[in-house]
C-alpha cells in the first residue's frame, strides 16, 4: 500500500520516501537483486545490522544540531519502530537500531513532517557535515561557521554529482585555529579566518581515517567565503572522475591527494581549476543568517534543594562553559556510549524548554550541548538534568570515553567496544578521579581498524583486534598512543604500540596513567609526554601484559561474553554494490537519462549535464564488462572505451564525454549534451542486442562500482 505523505514534506523527499517504498517492495518480490537494491538502501540512511532481519536507520542531522520538536519526534519514532534508544554518533548523526526494512519509508516520512533526513546518511555520498558543537557561541571563532555547514548540506544534498562516488566524503567545519572538529582528518575542512576585513577559510583536503590514516594537506591558506562550495564541487568532480572505485580500501579522497600513490595535492588542484568552467556557480554567496541565534526569554526558574553540592561543584567545573555572549553559559551533557533513551529526550526537550535556546547540537565525542543557559538558571538546569541521569560530570574529559557499538550491532566489529569503555570509565573515576579536572586526556575505542570510534585521534586509544594463541583466539585491543588536537590546533595520529588481551586493558590504563601521574613534567600535554618517552618506552611499559603464558579463562572471553570469544566479521556496507549483469547497468544509464530529462525541464542545468555524463560512462562501462574488461575508475572508463571501440560508437568518445568540463552549464550545451548521450544510448543498446544474440553471457563483476 503506497503510503499518504504529510503535505508538509518537501516534493523531492515525498518522491524519495515513496521510492524506498517501491524499491522495497520490488526487493522482497525479487526483482531487484540483494547488491543492487543494497546501494541504493544505503544512500536513504538503511544500513545493515550485525543480527539479521534488522537495520540501522541513520538520521542526518548537518552540524548536529536539532531543535526540542525534531528530538521529540525522533524519540516518538525511536519508540515506536525500535528498542527506544537514541545512539549519537563522532559524525553527529542519531542511529536507530534494529529497524524492520519495511517500516523505514513511513519512519522517514514521519522524520521529513519535523524537516529531518535520513537520504545520503549512508553510501557513497556526502556524508554529515559537521561541525564544532560550540559553534555560534564559542569566545574563540572569529565568526559562525554553522551557517556555511548548513549551505554545503543544502546544496549537496541530492545533487547528482555525489551520488554513487567511489566512496564517501566527509567534511568538517572548526569553530577556530583550535580545529575542535578535526578537520585534519576529512576529505574537505574547513577554519574560519578573516583576511582585510572578509570572511574565508583555510581549507584543507584529503585526511582520513581508517586502516591507513592520513593527515589533511592544505590546500588554500584563505579562500574568500564564496567559493568555498564551488571548490567542493569541483573536488567532488574530480574525485568521482579519477577516484578508485575497484578496490574498495584506496577508494578515499586522501588516496587521490597522496603524493605517491596518487595525483598528489599540486595535480589535484591543477585538475580542480580544469573543471571549474562546468560548475553550476563560480562563486556562490551564503546566507549568514540561515541558522538563526535562538536566545531564550528571560524568566526565573525554580529554586531547588540541591543535595549533592560537590557533585554540582564539579558539574559547573566540567559541564558548563561561558559562551562568547556575555551572560549566558552552555552545558554540555555527557551520554555514555552515545546513548540516551526515547524517554529521557523527551523529558529533556519538556523540563528545559525556557530556559535554553531551542537548538540543541550532538557533539562529536557523543554528547550533547544546550546553549544560552542564564547563570541564575543553572542550579535548576543541574536538578533536572541529574533528576534524568544526564548530570554526571566530566563531559569530554578523559572519562567520557568515546566508543563505536562495536559486536553489539556491527557487521565489522572484531570485539565489543561498549563492555570495556563501561569498565574503564568505572576504573577512572574510582582510581584517577582527580584526572577528571586536571588532565586533557582522551580516550577512544573502535571495536575494529576502520575508526568509527576516531581510535587514531586518541591520546589513548584502542581497536578491535585478535591474538592467537596455539588453537584458541583471544579477544585483543590494538593500544594506539598520541592522538588528537593539542592547545595550538595542531593535529596528531597516534602510533599504534601495542596488541593486548581486552581483559588486560583496564591494567594497561592504569599502568599508562600512573606513569603519566608519576614521570611527566608539570603541566605536559599526554602527547609531548609520549613523544618526549618514544614509543619504544611504553612498548615496553606495557608488554609484560602480553605474555599469553599467564592468561586464564576469563582472558578468552570478550567484554560482556559468557562464551570462548570467536571473531565473526560480516561484510561493511560503507559501499556500493560489488556485482550485476550488464543489462542491468544499461538500465541504470537509462535511468541517468531520463534524470537528465527532468533536470534540463526544470532548468537545473548543471543537474542535467552531470546525469548526461553519468549516462556516457555507466553505458561504455557495461559494454567493456561484456567484454572482460575492468573498470576501476571514470576517467579509466573513459579511456578504455576509446580504445577498445576505436573507429565504431568509440570514436572520438573522450573528447564527446569530456566536453562537461569546457562549456559552462547553459541551456543550449545541456540540451545538445542530453541529445549526445542519448543518441549513444541507443547505439549501445543496438551493440548489446547484437552481443546478446551471439552470447547470453552474464557479467559478474566486481568491477562495477566504477
Amino acid at each position: 500500500m503506497t503510503l499518504v505523505l504529510n503535505e508538509n514534506i518537501s516534493k523531492a523527499a515525498q518522491k524519495d520516501i515513496l521510492e524506498l517504498q517501491k524499491k522495497i517492495s520490488q526487493f522482497k518480490k525479487g526483482e531487484i537483486q540483494e547488491e543492487r537494491f543494497k546501494a541504493f538502501r544505503l544512500a536513504r540512511g538503511v544500513y545493515g545490522q550485525r543480527q539479521l532481519g534488522v537495520q540501522m536507520f541513520r538520521i542526518k542531522l548537518p552540524y548536529g544540531k536539532v531543535t526540542g520538536e525534531q528530538l521529540t519526534r525522533i524519540a516518538d519514532v525511536s519508540e515506536e519502530y525500535t528498542n527506544g534508544n537514541l545512539h549519537t554518533t563522532t559524525r553527529q548523526n542519531i542511529q536507530l537500531h534494529f529497524v524492520h526494512l519495511e517500516d523505514t519509508p513511513e519512519m522517514w516520512a514521519k522524520l521529513e513532517e519535523k524537516g529531518i533526513t535520513t537520504k545520503e546518511a549512508c553510501g557513497n555520498t556526502v556524508r554529515n557535515i559537521t561541525a564544532s558543537p560550540l559553534a555560534g557561541i564559542d569566545p574563540d571563532e572569529p565568526f559562525d561557521v554553522a551557517p556555511y555547514a548548513h549551505a554545503v548540506f543544502e546544496y549537496f544534498l541530492r545533487n547528482p554529482i555525489n551520488q554513487e562516488m567511489g566512496r564517501k566524503i566527509k567534511i568538517a567545519f572548526s569553530s577556530s585555529d583550535k580545529d575542535a572538529a578535526f578537520t585534519y582528518i576529512h576529505d574537505f575542512g574547513f577554519i574560519p579566518r578573516i583576511k582585510d576585513g572578509q570572511r574565508g577559510f583555510k581549507v584543507v583536503v584529503g585526511g582520513g581515517l581508517g586502516a591507513q590514516t592520513f593527515i589533511a594537506e592544505t590546500a588554500y591558506e584563505f579562500l574568500s567565503e564564496d567559493k568555498i562550495i564551488p571548490f567542493i564541487e569541483t573536488g567532488l568532480r574530480v574525485f568521482d572522475r579519477y577516484g578508485e572505485r575497484e578496490k574498495r580500501h584506496k577508494a578515499r579522497m586522501k588516496f587521490l591527494v597522496e603524493a605517491k600513490r596518487g595525483l598528489g595535492l599540486e595535480k589535484f588542484m591543477e585538475l580542480i581549476s580544469i573543471e571549474q568552467k562546468a560548475n553550476a556557480h563560480h562563486s556562490l554567496n551564503i546566507d549568514t543568517g540561515s541558522v538563526p541565534v535562538e536566545i531564550p526569554k528571560e524568566q526565573k526558574a525554580p529554586e531547588p534543594d540541591i543535595k549533592n553540592k560537590e557533585k554540582y561543584k564539579e558539574w559547573l567545573q566540567t559541564n558548563v562553559l561561558e559562551q562568547k555572549q556575555k551572560g549566558f553559559y552552555a552545558i554540555k551533557i555527557r551520554l555514555p556510549l552515545g546513548n540516551i533513551h526515547a524517554g529521557t529526550a523527551r523529558e529533556l526537550v519538556n523540563l528545559t524548554k525556557g530556559y535554553i535556546a531551542d537548538d540543541i547540537r550532538i557533539t562529536i565525542s557523543q554528547g550533547l550541548l544546550l546553549k544560552f543557559a542564564r547563570k541564575e538558571n543553572l542550579p535548576y538546569l543541574f536538578y533536572v538534568l541529574d533528576h534524568l541521569g544526564l548530570a554526571e560530570p566530566g563531559s569530554e574529559s578523559i572519562v567520557d570515553i568515546t566508543a563505536c557499538p562495536g559486536t553489539d550491532t556491527c557487521n565489522l566489529a572484531v570485539t565489543n567496544s561498549t563492555g570495556i569503555a563501561e569498565e574503564l570509565e568505572r576504573m577512572i573515576s574510582s582510581e584517577f578521579h582527580s584526572l577528571i579536572t586536571d588532565s586533557d586526556i582522551h580516550i577512544k575505542i573502535s571495536g575494529c581498524m576502520n575508526s568509527c570510534g576516531q581510535h587514531m585521534i586518541a591520546n589513548i586509544g584502542f581497536h578491535g583486534s585478535s591474538i592467537k594463541n596455539g588453537s584458541a583466539v583471544i579477544p585483543a585491543l590494538q593500544v594506539v598512543l598520541g592522538g588528537g588536537v593539542d592547545e595550538y590546533g595542531r593535529g596528531f595520529i597516534a602510533d599504534k604500540v601495542i596488541k593486548l588481551p581486552t581483559k588486560k586493558i583496564p591494567e594497561a590504563v592504569r599502568i599508562l596513567l600512573k606513569d603519566y601521574e608519576a614521570h611527566s613534567e608539570e603541566g605536559e600535554y599526554f602527547n609531548y609526554y609520549y613523544l618526549r618517552q618514544g614509543k619504544m618506552y611504553f612498548y615496553n611499559l606495557l608488554k609484560p601484559l602480553g605474555d599469553l603464558t599467564a592468561l586464564g579463562g576469563d582472558d578468552y572471553l570478550d567484554w560482556g561474553e559468557t562464551e570462548a570469544f570467536v571473531p565473526e566479521i560480516g561484510t561493511g556496507e560503507c559501499a556500493g554494490v560489488s556485482y550485476d549483469m550488464v543489462g542491468t547497468i544499461l538500465q541504470d544509464a537509462e535511468e541517468r537519462l531520463h534524470y537528465g530529462g527532468e533536470a534540463l525541464e526544470n532548468g537545473y542545468y548543471a543537474d542535467s549535464i552531470y546525469h548526461s555524463y553519468s549516462t556516457f560512462v555507466i553505458t561504455a562501462k557495461a559494454l567493456l564488462l561484456s567484454i572482460d574488461i575492468q573498470c576501476n575508475t571514470h576517467i579509466g572508463i573513459i579511456k578504455d572505451f576509446a580504445k577498445h571501440f576505436d573507429g565504431g560508437l568509440g570514436q572520438d568518445f573522450e573528447a564527446k564525454v569530456l566536453q562537461i568540463n569546457q562549456n559552462i552549464p547553459e541551456p543550449a550545451f545541456a540540451t545538445d549534451y542530453l541529445e549526445q548521450a542519448r543518441a549513444f544510448f541507443r547505439e549501445a543498446l543496438a551493440l548489446r542486442t547484437v552481443q546478446a544474440l551471439e552470447s547470453e553471457k552474464e557479467v559478474i563483476s566486481n568491477y562495477y562500482k566504477a
